[in-house]
Formats: C-alpha cells, structure tokens, sequence
C-alpha cells in the first residue's frame, strides 16, 4: 500500500488554513493580470489556441477572444442549456462543445461552422465533458447519467441517418413534460427544432450499442485522453475518467469500426466526488469536492500524495512547466510546485473560479480562468515559472509594461500638488528614450513649468546633411481624474485592460499614442532601418495651453535642427470604426471680460435704482452685442477672412456622410450630417462659459464687479492678431456707448492658431498609405435599429438635434460587455474582393496650440494621425484606448516613419 501521507496544505511560508477565505491576502509571487474580459453570463468553460480563447457560457453561447487584443471576434449561440466543456483536438482544427440540453456539437474551429451534432438516444441528461482520440476519429462523452459514450466520425456516413423523433429537443422531458393535476400538461412549442440556436453541419445519432451505461456510480464529470500509459504498446491511447462516485477509471479503447471501451483500473479517491484531473507525464492529479488534491503514479496505479489544497470545492486543475494550479469554490487560484507545497495565492475571481487552462501566446506562458462573475481573465505566468519559458518579452509586452507604468504618474499639468508627479513622469519618458539610444534632453520653461523632453534617434546615413528629418509632437500631461463619485470602472492611474480595451487617465490622450510612435522607432532602430532622423518634443503643459512651449523650443533651436516634416497624434476617429486622418483644426481665443464700478458691493434694496450703473447689467448688455439669432457673432469683418468651401472639401464630407450613415443609419440624412460637421469644423463660434460676481452669493447684492469667460474658436485664415483686434475693439466701441461710469478690463487668457493642413502632399499620402495597408478592409459594422411603425408610414420632420461628438460614438457604455460586429470571426483579413478602405480626411473643432507654431517655426508641413476612437472618453471618466489601435498605430508610425524619406 502506497503512503498517502495527507498534506495539510501549508507551505514553507507558514499561512494559516483559512488563508484562501474572503478578505485574506494573497502571497507568493502573484501572477501579472494581463487583461479581464467581462460578459453577462457565468462562464463554464475554456479552451486556448495558439490565437484565440474559447469560452462556454450559462447562456449556451461560446464566445471566442484574440490574444493578440482581447477582442470578442465572435459569438455562437451554439446550444440551448449551459456549456459544461469546451474540447480541442491535438491539431485545434476541431472545437467540440456540450451542454446541459444533452448536444455535442463539433465546429470548425478556424470558420466556427458547425460540422456536426450528435445526441444520444438515451436520456443523458447533462454531458459534462468529452474527449476526442485523433487517431481513432472517435469522440467520447460523460454525462450526468454515469454513462460513457461514443461516436466514430469513421461511420458518420454509413450509419442509417437518425432518426428525428429521438432528438433530446422532440422528446418528452421527465419533469417538465409530466402530467400535473387533472392529467393537464405543459403545452410545447409546435417545432422542438425551433428553439435549436445552432444551425448547419450534419445530424449524428450516436449507437445504442456505443455506452457503457454506470461507467460511474456518480456523474462523469471529467475525461481526458492520454499516451504513454500503456505497458505493451507506448503510444496506446488510454482515455481516463473522473466521477462523482469519487472513483477515476482508465479505459482502453478498441480501434476496430465502431470503437468501444474497457475498464483497465479503478482508483479510489474517497468519498468525495473527483471534479476535474489533469495529467503530468504519468502522474494525474484530481481535484474532489472536499477541497483535496490527490497525486497518483499511474505506473504503479498508487496514490502518492493527498494535499488539501482549498477548503471548497476544487473546480478545475491546470497543469503547466513544472507547476500546478489549482482553483475552484473559494475564488482563489494557488500554485503548487513538484514538491506539492503551495507556492502562492491570489483571489482570481470574486465568486466561483469554474475553468481554467494554461497556454502560450507569443513566448509568454498565461493561465486563463473563468468563472461566475461573468468574467475571463489572463494572467502572465512567465515570471512564476522555475525556469523561465523563451527569450526576452515581446515588443507588445514591453509597450504594454511601458504604458502601465507611464500612466502611473500622475503628470495633472492643473494641479501644484501634482508637480512632481509631473517631474517623475518626464523623467520616466526620457529613460526610455534613452533606452532605445536616443540623444536626450531636458528643455526647461519659464516660471518652473513642466519641462519639454526632447529626444533625438539618428538615422543610418553617416552624413546628418543626407537625412530627412521627422519631428513627432505629443504631451505627457494628463485632464486630472477625480473618482471621488466611483465613475471610474479602473484606478485611472493603474492602467487595466477589459474587454480589449486599456483603461486609464492619458491612455489615448496622450501617452499612448506617445508610446506608439516610440516603440515604432525602437523597432526600425533594432532592424537598423532607419533611414531618417526621428525628433521627439514631449511637453507637459498641452493641457494648459502648453505654457512656456513656444519660449523653451525657440531657446533650443540649435540642439532641434531643421525639421523636414511634423507629425502628431492628439485626437479621435469619427466613430470606433473608420480610421480618419486630420487635416484642419479651429484656433481659439480664450478671453475674460470684466466690468467694475467705483462703488463696492451694495444691497438692492437700499442703493438700488437706475442711478445706479451695475457692472452685471453693463456686462450683460455688452456680451449681448457679440451674437446674434442662431449664435451668429454679430463683431464686423468677423467673418470676412473665411475661405469659401472647395470641391475638393465638398467631396470630404459627402465621403464622410455616406461613410458614416452606411454604417450607422441612425444618424440621419447625408445633408444634415454634413451641415452640422461644417458647423463644427469649418465654421466660427463664440461660447460664453461663466459669470463671475464679487461679493456674498445672496439674491440682495449688487455687484462691484462682475466678469464673464468666453471663448472664441476661429477657423484657417483667419488671423489671430487681426481677431484679437477685432474682438477688443468691437467690445470697448460698444461699451462706450451704454454711457456708464463703470470700467472695462479685457483680458487675452490663452490663444491658439487655426491649422490647416494640405492632404495631397507626400506626409499625408504617406500616412493614408501605412493606414490602409495596416488596417485594411474594414466590416460593415452594425446595421439599423428602426421601429415597424416608423417604417410603415412616414413621420413630421422636426428640428434636428445638432450631431455630437457622443452621437457619433453611439454612446458608448463603459460598463458594457464585450461585443463584435466581425463578420469573419477568425480571420484578419476582410473577403478577398474588398479592397483597403481609404481613411477618412476631417477637420476637428479644438484646438492644440502648437502644431501651427511648429509648422511655421521650421516651415515644415504637418499632419494629425488619430490613433483612438470616438469612443475613447479622453478628458472624461473611463478614459481609454483599444489595444488594437495601439498596436496599429505603432505599426502605422514604422511604416510612415521608414517610408516617408524616401519619397
């Protein structure tokens, strides 16, 4: 009899036995969450590819996710009860799939089609996993009836076609199908069929003769298919199963037509129920409901090693390197080592951890987990490893590392008490910079501002005079983040991915993009590809009208060069699907406007009368002169410098409306669409923002002063000083003449000059090029919603509302699961016959201060790349980037970054 010396689940490190309970810490080296994808439904089960994961859900539906993004690319609603186990096949060409409504359905696990679905004759009940022998074409099931079955695909043709009476979905169900008082039953549907979710791929009814009915005295809860086993013949396969009558089996199996099972040996776990096994070399490890998990050598068929590994039920097993991991009932994922001592600890999932898998993508080892709070999640394991798998992290990874810790300085140019975070994060960014062998400098500003990192990679001519020079332009300051009210769904400064996006204050404005554009000449660096000299300026100031900018460039002129072309990336698509480039943005003149009197403050009730010339009426008055109906700014000459709209521009928009409107119906008419884009890019505008008062905030005082904030966004050709002047005259020509013993004081806060781009020239040519060869096809995206009575008769046009930025990210909900409109769920690239899609060229309403400076300091044209979304929420709560358009973009800049000199 073998020792089955009993561990009592204590480590090295001494926890104590209730370590796994709610509230405990988790200890040992923990795994590094990757990313957590969230969905609606329990999930029941995974499976990992080498591209891809695989998850069953309560709801019937099997979900599948890119590891290169953590995108859902698709979803099959492929049975109608739960899914109890996802299966692969040894070459993942097959994806086998059961559930609670007695179905396995085989897909093609590139296509997603389904292939075949086979039931039993049998009332199986539910079919909690499967096992699939390559060799032998054969699959096999245990189900909640004890039973093991089978199916040889070989026979899939020559047996006699089944028989649809014996569907599970057309028989009679035991309890709800049953007689209730008064010989009444439950009505059923006409058509059993009709609740089928899953369509296509071949019907197969399995053999009566295929099953060893009470295979177990319990459910079949588990099955795996292994080699090696076998004392005669090595490469024998031998399929195990674990059950609730807490014994596992080995089975031979006959590879005559047909097929068939026979018992080899019984191992006794106990009482308790064997939930799931896992096999390393010859020893197998079970997981039962009493929290055990016990070790037996399969060679000597003896159970060596007994260890109480959780105080639940241990739901699944993974083995992988040398490690094993385990989790289940508590939520708590530990990690053991050949020794069988838990080597660490972490809460996983705030619920029931139900499956889980260990893979490789890209080098790094990760173990996937799911479970009953809906979500997936990834965690890297390469550092946990005894021996560490492959060579140095990949590029993305590194990109990702770096982010993560850029976005945890929390650089809030608005706020003094985030100077040094400010500092820090320079700092940060020019260690990079100079990681990768970039010529570094710190640019001081005036008044102690935030300093400008630049930073400088040299190109591969020896000769500086033989190389093109590209500046890249970009911010690492951040809008602050206040989660005071819990908006947040993530720490904003702790990046998170969920749902294959990356959350977190700065992740699209503008670190990412920052990081993208480095990384990128990292790469070209590495490949010794570089053609041209890169110039990076970084300031910290952006969000504050980038302060001191202008004055620190124009100091270090000399160390900067000459520039051959300027290039940032500081704004938005139209919508999350079509990528844009930007070719114009509106200036802005912010200014405040202040009227006072001689007189303080003074209570209406005694001093007031119309003797009285009050600053809040004068200013009133005054401000009412800018505008007139329907926002028109009433200042003459205002409008007289505004370029008259072109064809070329015409087209624009007529290319954008029909881009838009074919994806996304709701937004309405071509007409209106364009009208209300011209309004918003091309077009001047005068906000008021806010009043101000002196004295106590009572319904009694007059004011000594009173002051407003107003804005005024002015489009390309339109010149700033020449405005300035404008504004100022038409506001003290207009003051005069309401007669008033009060005084005018005008103040220019903060200005910035329109930008207009030229979209035929080389960098934008080159830019649509990388675009188009990066992102290629895009799908038709999402089709419209539209009622049966709005299509049925026709409707009183009202006024339509003015389209918004929000609209046009069809309002995006952060706190949504994930969800794809890929209409090729696995496939990267779009049908063969579609083409790249152009991006589209648009002009944006704000307004970023330096890209007009630049290009008119070193007379070098500029262009705007918009790396994230409409959907992105900079400057709000839920900032975020996909991981998709940051990796894209990267790739866009190497491409534009190599391409571009030689043109």
């Amino acid at each position: 009899m073998a020792d089955r010396r009993v561990d009592d689940g204590k480590d090295q490190l001494h926890k104590p036995a209730s370590g796994e309970q709610r509230g405990s810490r988790a200890y040992g080296l923990m795994p590094a969450l990757v990313h957590r994808i969230r969905h609606t439904n329990s999930i029941l089960a995974l499976a990992v590819s080498r591209q891809h994961v695989y998850a069953g859900t309560q709801a019937g539906e099997i979900l599948v996710w890119s590891l290169k993004t953590y995108e859902l690319v698709a979803t099959i609603r492929g049975h109608r009860g739960s899914v109890l186990c996802l299966c692969l096949s040894e070459d993942q060409s097959l994806l086998f799939s059961s559930a609670g409504d007695a179905i396995i359905n085989v897909w093609d696990a590139r296509t997603l089609l389904r292939i075949y679905s086979i039931y039993s004759t049998y009332d199986v009940g539910d079919v909690f996993c499967i096992a699939y022998s390559p060799t032998l074409h054969t699959a096999y099931f245990g189900a909640q009836n004890t039973s093991i079955q089978w199916y040889d695909l070989n026979e899939k043709d020559s047996r006699p076609p089944p028989r649809p009476i014996l569907h599970p979905s057309r028989r009679s169900h035991r309890f709800f199908d049953s007689k209730g008082p008064g010989g009444v039953q439950t009505p059923r549907p006409v058509s059993g069929e009709a609740k089928v979710r899953a369509q296509g791929g071949q019907t197969l009814e399995i053999d009566k003769e295929h099953i060893v009915q009470y295979a177990h005295y319990g459910y079949v809860y588990c099955m795996l298919l292994v080699r090696g086993l076998g004392r005669d013949e090595p490469d024998e396969e031998v399929l195990i199963s674990g059950g609730g009558d807490g014994t596992v089996k080995l089975w031979t199996l006959d590879s005559k037509p047909g097929g068939g099972i026979s018992e080899i040996v019984e191992l006794e776990n106990g009482d308790s129920s064997v939930l799931t096994i896992a096999l390393d070399g010859t020893l197998l490890y079970t997981g039962t409901s009493e929290g055990d998990v016990n070790v037996w050598d399969l060679d000597t068929r003896q159970m060596i090693r007994s260890v109480k590994a959780h105080t639940r039920d241990v739901l699944t097993l993974s083995i992988g390197d040398g490690l094993i991991f385990s989790a289940g009932g508590s939520g708590y994922a530990k990690r053991f080592n050949q020794k069988y001592e838990c080597i660490g600890q972490w809460e996983a999932h705030p619920g029931l951890i139900l499956a889980s898998a260990v893979s490789s993508y890209n080098s790094r080892r990760i173990y996937v987990t799911g479970g009953n709070d809906d979500c997936v999640a990834i965690w890297d394991i390469s550092d946990c490893l005894p021996e560490p798998i492959g060579g140095s992290k990949s590029s993305n990874e590194q990109l990702l590392g770096a982010l993560a810790r850029f976005i945890s300085f929390k650089t809030v140019s608005s706020n003094p008490q985030f100077a040094e975070d400010c500092r820090r994060g320079a700092t940060y960014l020019r260690t990079l910079f100079k990681r990768f062998g970039a010529v570094t400098e710190m640019f001081n500003t005036d008044d102690n501002l935030n300093p400008v990192v630049f930073a400088k990679f040299k190109g591969i001519p020896k000769e500086s005079k033989g190389r093109k020079k590209i500046l890249f332009y970009g911010h690492y300051d951040v809008i602050a983040a206040e989660d005071d009210q819990g908006k947040w769904i993530a720490d904003p400064f702790k990046l998170e991915g969920i749902n294959g996006y990356l959350y977190g204050r700065g992740a699209s404005d503008n670190k990412g993009p920052i990081l993208a554009a480095l990384f990128a000449v990292a790469e070209l660096v590495s490949e010794q590809t570089l053609d041209s000299d890169i110039i990076f300026l970084i300031e910290g100031e952006e969000e504050c009208g980038s302060r001191g900018f202008e004055k620190a460039i124009k100091r270090n002129l000399d160390a900067i060069g000459d520039i051959d072309w300027v290039l940032l990336a500081n704004s938005y698509w139209l919508d999350d699907e079509v990528p844009c480039l930007t070719y114009g943005l509106r200036g802005v003149i912010h200014a405040s406007v202040q009227v006072e009197s001689d007189h303080p403050d003074l209570h209406s009730g005694v001093d007031g009368s119309e003797l009285i010339d009050e600053s809040l009426k004068d200013l009133v008055m005054l401000l009412a002169k800018l505008t007139g109906p329907h926002g028109r700014i009433e200042i003459p000459g205002f409008y007289d410098p505004i370029l008259p709209v072109t064809d070329a521009e015409k087209e624009r928009y007529a290319e954008i409306a029909n881009t838009l409107i074919h994806r996304n119906p709701t937004l309405g008419d071509s007409e209106t669409l364009i009208a209300s884009l011209m309004h918003r890019w091309r077009d001047a505008s005068l906000t008021i923002h806010r009043f101000k008062v002196s004295g106590p905030e009572n319904s009694t005082i007059i004011p000594r002063m009173a002051s407003a904030a107003l804005s005024l966004r002015l489009v390309p050709n339109q010149e700033m000083a020449a405005m300035k002047r404008l504004l100022i005259n038409f506001l003290e020509d207009n003051f005069k003449k309401l007669d008033t013993k009060n005084h005018l004081t005008i103040t220019i806060e903060h200005e910035a000059e329109p930008w207009l781009g030229d979209p035929e020239n080389e960098l934008f040519q080159t830019l649509e090029e990388a675009v188009m060869g990066v992102w290629g096809p895009i799908g038709e995206g999402r089709k419209a919603t539209v009622s049966a009575a709005a299509t049925a008769s026709g409707t009183t046009k009202s006024k339509a509302s003015p389209m918004t930025s929000s609209t046009l990210a069809s309002g995006s909900d952060h706190a949504s699961v994930a969800s794809s409109t890929n209409p090729d769920p696995l496939t990267s690239d779009g049908p063969p016959h579609q083409k790249p899609r152009k991006p589209l060229y648009i002009r944006e309403g704000g307004s970023i201060p330096a890209i007009r400076f630049l290009e008119k300091q070193f007379n070098a044209p500029a262009a705007h790349l918009p790396c994230g979304q409409a959907s992105d929420s900079a400057h709000l709560d839920n900032e975020r980037l996909r991981l998709a358009n940051l990796y894209n973009s990267r790739e866009i800049f190497k491409r534009v970054f190599r391409e571009l000199p030689r043109k």
